[in-house]
C-alpha cells in the first residue's frame, strides 16, 4: 500500500504529479481516453446523515436543507428528535413516519436511501423493505459478507423486484471487497441489485478511488463520496480537492459513466471543524460541478481558499482548511536574515528582491522535495537562473541544478529560459518581455524536476536519465563534471546574480 503524498495547490494547468499507488483491480487514477463533454449531465449530491451523527435525525435535515443538498440517505439507529420519539428503524409505527415525512418536506429534503442494514432472514428484509416502499426510496444499502452472497442476493433480487426498491452493496475497509468482484458476483441478477461504492473505504483499503469507480461501472447505484489524507488505512476526510483521492478525477470518471445516482457526503472524521469542512467539501462539488471535463482531469478545479496566483498566499485564511494542506511559506523573510549574500549584493526594493552585483544569494535552509514559485523580471539581454539543492555554494557549477532564465535568443536550446541549463531544452521558447513581470513554478520531488513558466509546462525531467557526468541522454555534451542522476536529493535554493538586471517577487515555497 502506497501512500499518495500530497500535491501543491498552486500548480499550474498540466503540471500535478501523478502518484504511483494502484491497485490490481483498479485502472490508472487518469481515464484511458479524456471523456466526451456532457455538459447537461449534473451529479446529484446528497448527504450520509451519517455525517452529522452527533446530533438528531432532524438536525441532520435542517443542515443538510442549509447546505442547499435535496438528498439524504438515513442510517440505522439514529435519534430522531425534533419533537419525535424513538430511532430510525424500520419497524416505527405509521404516526412516526408521517412525522418524518413532513418535516423532510417543510425542509425540501427527500429521503432516498436507507442504510447500511443486514437482516437476519426473510421477515427482516421484508420489514426493511416495506419501510423503504413506504417512505419512497429509492434503495437501501446493504453488506451482507461475503460467504452468504450466494444465499443472500437471490432473495435481494426477487425482493427488489417484488417492492419496487433498489438494492447497494456498500463496502466497509479490511475486508473489502474488490468492485471488481461485486460486478462479477452481481451478474446474474437484475439492474436492480448494484453497487454503493465508498471511496473513502476504498482507499482505506489500498484501492484508488478513480479505478475502483471505473471498476463498479455497470452496476455504480449510489456512492458514499471522501477524500482523504491518504490511500491508507489510517487514512481520514478532508475537504474535498484537498485530499489524496482525487475528487475531481472522481467527478469525471462518474460524468464518464454518464453516472445517474446519488453521491452522497460521508464525512466520518470527527473534528471540531466538522460543518465548516463539510460546507467546504459542498462548495468544492458545486464549483467542480460547472467545470469541464478537461479541467477535471487536469486538476485546475481548486477547493475553496486556494488559489493559481501567488500573490493571493498569505491571504489570511489560505491553507488552514486542513491538516493535510501546508499553507506555502516566503523562501525569503523580509530582512533576508533566512539567506546568505554579499552585503549590499541584494536589497528589496518595494516587493521585489533585487540583484545588485557582487554573486548569489543562497537559502541558509535546505530543501528536498518542494513546489516553488516566483515571479521574474529582466531587462533586454538579462541573464540569471534558479539553482536547485545545492550542495555546495562555493562550486555550485557542479553541485547545483540550473533553471535557465534569459531574455532573448539562445545559442542553442538548452539554454533557453525554462531549461535546465545544458542539459534539457524547454518544450516551447517562450517571450520573455524586458520590464514584464513573468511566473515561474518549479517542481521537486526525488528524481523528477519540473518546470512550468507562465502557465505553460515545459520541463519535466527525470534525473534518473542523465547517467554519465557530461553528457545528455541523447548524447550532446553538457558542461557539468557530475552526472545529474548523482546530484544531491536535497540543498539549498539559489538565485543567480549574472551581471545582468533581474529581480524576483512573490517567492513561495511548499514543501512536499
Amino acid at each position: 500500500m502506497i501512500s499518495h503524498p500530497p500535491f501543491p495547490l498552486f500548480l499550474l494547468a498540466g503540471a500535478l504529479l501523478v502518484s504511483g499507488c494502484q491497485h490490481s483491480d483498479t485502472a490508472s487514477s487518469v481515464p484511458s481516453t479524456p471523456p466526451q463533454p456532457k455538459a447537461e449531465h449534473r451529479i446529484e449530491l446528497g448527504m450520509q446523515a451519517w455525517t452529522l451523527n452527533r446530533g438528531t435525525f432532524a438536525d441532520a435535515v435542517k443542515k443538510t436543507s442549509a447546505l442547499g443538498v435535496r438528498y439524504l440517505q438515513a442510517y440505522p439507529r439514529q435519534k430522531l428528535g425534533g419533537g419525535m420519539e424513538g430511532t430510525m428503524v424500520p419497524t416505527m409505527d405509521a404516526a412516526t413516519r408521517n412525522q418524518i415525512k413532513a418535516l423532510l418536506k417543510a425542509s425540501g429534503v427527500t429521503l432516498t436511501s436507507f442504510g447500511v442494514v443486514r437482516a437476519a432472514d426473510e421477515k427482516e428484509w421484508r420489514e426493511i423493505f416495506s419501510f423503504a416502499q413506504d417512505m419512497g426510496l429509492r434503495d437501501i444499502a446493504v453488506e451482507p459478507p461475503k460467504n452468504t452472497w450466494n444465499e443472500v442476493f437471490p432473495l435481494l433480487d426477487r425482493l427488489a423486484s417484488e417492492y419496487g426498491v433498489s438494492v447497494t452493496i456498500h463496502n466497509h475497509p479490511n475486508p473489502n471487497n474488490p468492485p471488481g468482484d461485486v460486478v462479477a458476483a452481481l451478474k446474474p441478477y437484475s439492474q436492480r441489485l448494484g453497487i454503493c461504492g465508498d471511496t473513502g473505504h476504498w482507499a482505506r483499503s489500498g484501492f484508488e478511488p478513480v479505478g475502483a469507480l471505473r471498476a463498479a461501472e455497470g452496476r455504480l447505484i449510489s456512492l458514499h463520496f471522501k477524500d482523504l489524507t491518504e490511500i491508507a488505512r489510517q487514512a481520514h476526510d478532508v475537504p474535498w480537492g484537498t485530499g489524496a483521492s482525487n475528487a475531481a478525477g472522481q467527478i469525471a470518471e462518474l460524468r464518464r459513466q454518464n453516472f445517474k445516482g446519488i453521491a452522497y457526503v460521508e464525512y466520518e472524521h470527527r473534528t471540531p471543524q466538522l460543518e465548516a469542512e463539510v460546507a467546504r467539501s459542498v462548495a468544492f462539488f458545486r464549483q467542480a460541478e460547472k467545470a469541464s471535463d478537461a479541467d477535471l482531469i487536469a486538476g485546475r478545479v481548486l477547493p475553496p481558499g486556494y488559489t493559481h496566483n501567488p500573490a493571493d498566499f498569505n491571504r489570511r485564511g489560505i491553507g488552514q482548511s486542513s491538516a493535510r494542506w501546508a499553507a506555502p511559506v516566503a523562501l525569503l523573510k523580509a530582512d533576508l536574515s533566512n539567506a546568505e549574500f554579499k552585503p549590499g549584493s541584494w536589497v528589496w526594493e518595494k516587493d521585489a528582491v533585487v540583484a545588485k552585483g557582487g554573486g548569489n544569494l543562497w537559502t541558509r535552509e535546505s530543501y528536498g522535495d518542494f513546489a516553488l514559485s516566483l515571479d521574474f523580471k529582466c531587462e533586454a539581454g538579462s541573464n540569471s537562473g534558479i539553482f536547485l539543492r545545492a550542495s555546495d555554494t562555493e562550486s555550485w557549477l557542479h553541485n547545483a541544478i540550473e533553471v535557465q532564465i534569459l531574455q532573448g535568443e539562445a545559442d542553442k536550446p538548452t539554454h533557453l529560459v525554462g531549461a535546465i541549463f545544458d542539459c534539457l531544452a524547454p518544450k516551447a521558447n517562450l517571450a520573455i518581455k524586458p520590464g514584464q513581470w513573468h511566473q515561474l513554478t518549479v517542481i521537486a520531488r526525488a528524481n523528477r524536476i519540473q518546470v512550468i513558466l507562465d502557465q505553460e509546462a515545459v520541463v519535466d525531467m527525470n534525473l534518473d536519465q542523465w547517467k554519465q557526468a557530461g553528457k545528455n541522454p541523447d548524447g550532446t555534451p553538457n558542461k557539468f563534471q557530475k552526472a545529474y542522476k548523482d546530484m544531491a536529493r536535497s540543498g539549498r535554493i539559489g538565485l543567480q546574480d549574472h551581471g545582468t538586471p533581474i529581480a524576483f517577487r512573490n517567492l513561495v515555497i511548499e514543501k512536499l
